[in-house]
């Protein structure tokens, strides 16, 4: 399921990357076209939450 814009909840990169893994799993690595737009949205998320996780150097 596609999250919604309205369902923002922060999920952890490595939380992302079990629902990831999971879709892959389940789709036996062949996505159909909304399972597609599914890993779209989670690898999206997935890098905005390891951005949120970099410290920057001063």
């Amino acid at each position: 399921m596609i999250p919604t814009p309205e369902q923002k909840i922060a999920r952890s990169a490595d939380e992302l990357n079990e629902l990831i893994r999971d879709l892959m799993l389940r789709s036996g690595g062949r996505l159909s076209t909304d399972q597609r737009r599914e890993y779209e949205v989670l690898v999206a998320e997935w890098a905005t939450a390891e951005r949120g996780g970099i410290v920057k150097a001063a």
